[in-house]
């Protein structure tokens, strides 16, 4: 099969043997795989991400002097069952899988491995008890999207939101505007975005977002604070201990962007009494000053991924139509262009979500 192999520091394209599925596995043709900014993280600094990946329980045991073949967001076409399948999927049906599959009693990684190549490569071999086949005839393009969706859903629904809840999501990359999709369908208003980015900015208001802000020239803590104090508001400490002004509405701030120093301006900008869900990957030492977060009694939440029922949710909420991912597909690529594809997301204004059809 062909495949777009990271290699000593770049991707190219090569010929890997078909993968035979083994017990309990099922051979799946990938139809399109998203580009992930943790792919370009991997790519430029794999020394760094292997090193973390070691460090915090070897959840990708990558070696980066070995070959990999990048790719965790995709959707697939089963093509053969292997030993030990219940076959309840027909060769032909369109299906999507958490980013991992099952090797005996051993849950192997897609995407970061050495040894099973991920959604860049012609074919897979999944385990069968985590397909999930696509319903309402959703192409495969956006059915793709399910694993970037399902990141913003955990975050969403680890943030355990009220209804007076006013959210702010800081970073409309596609992380931040998976959450702004998630915040929609929880009915949780007004949602304020903000990002450097006019085109991100207006992904965000596509997406869901009720008002969007340019941190250039405003700051999204004082737009959190219009939205949520109510008249007659006293913000004085006598007034606050003694309940003789109405109270602002909750705050829950989304950081989304993941760049060292993030956390320490949320922090400073957060409301009092803020829950803050660290949704961003930062793969890098950072440092902030608790001091913001005492005073100010604010509870920090990190959050990663998703489990194996928001997923199954998030495929259910795209095909539905309740979240629309067409807005952040804005670029398809065949395997001889996922290098490009991976310079060119740089660009904030010329994409959000590049997807990779190994068969162009």
């Amino acid at each position: 099969m062909r495949a777009a192999i990271y290699s000593n520091g770049k991707i190219s394209v090569g010929d890997l043997a078909d993968p035979k599925p083994a017990e309990g596995q099922v051979l799946v043709k990938t139809l399109c795989c998203g580009i992930c900014g943790s792919d370009l993280h991997a790519a430029r600094h794999i020394d760094q991400f292997a090193n973390l990946a070691q460090r915090t329980g070897g959840r990708w045991g990558l070696d980066p002097k070995r070959d990999i073949v990048f790719g965790h967001e995709f959707c697939c076409e089963v093509v053969e069952h292997g030993p030990g399948t219940l076959k309840r999927l027909k060769p032909g049906a369109l299906v999507v899988s958490m980013p991992m599959t099952l090797s005996g009693n051993n849950v192997l990684g897609i995407g970061y491995s050495n040894e099973t190549a991920g959604g860049f490569a012609q074919y897979m071999p999944l385990a069968d008890r985590l397909l999930l086949e696509v319903p309402n005839g959703l192409p495969a393009d956006q059915a793709a999207l399910t694993e970037p969706m399902a990141v913003g859903w955990h975050a969403v629904e680890s943030a355990r939101l009220t209804p007076q809840d006013i959210p702010l999501v800081i970073g409309c990359g596609p992380v931040g505007l998976a959450v702004v999709a998630g915040l929609k369908v929880k009915g949780v208003h007004p949602i304020i975005a903000a990002d450097f980015s006019p085109a991100r900015r207006a992904l965000a208001l596509r997406m869901g977002a009720d008002i969007v802000v340019d941190p250039a020239k405003e700051s999204p803590y004082k737009s959190w604070t219009n939205a949520a104090t109510p008249v007659g508001y006293d913000p004085s400490r006598f007034a606050q201990l003694f309940g003789t002004s109405p109270k602002q509405r909750p705050g829950v701030i989304f950081e989304c962007v993941g760049v060292p120093g993030m956390i320490q301006r949320v922090l400073e900008g957060a409301p009092t009494g803020a829950r803050v869900v660290v949704v961003g990957v930062c793969m890098e030492t950072d440092q902030f000053e608790p001091f913001f977060g005492i005073v100010k009694q604010l509870n920090v939440q990190f959050v990663l991924a998703y489990t194996a029922d928001e997923f199954a949710t998030s495929l259910q909420l795209i095909a539905d139509g309740k979240i629309d991912v067409t807005p952040l597909i804005t670029g398809k690529v065949g395997l001889a262009g996922v290098q490009d594809a991976f310079d060119d997301l740089a660009n904030p204004e010329k994409h959000a979500k590049i997807l990779v059809d190994p068969w162009l």
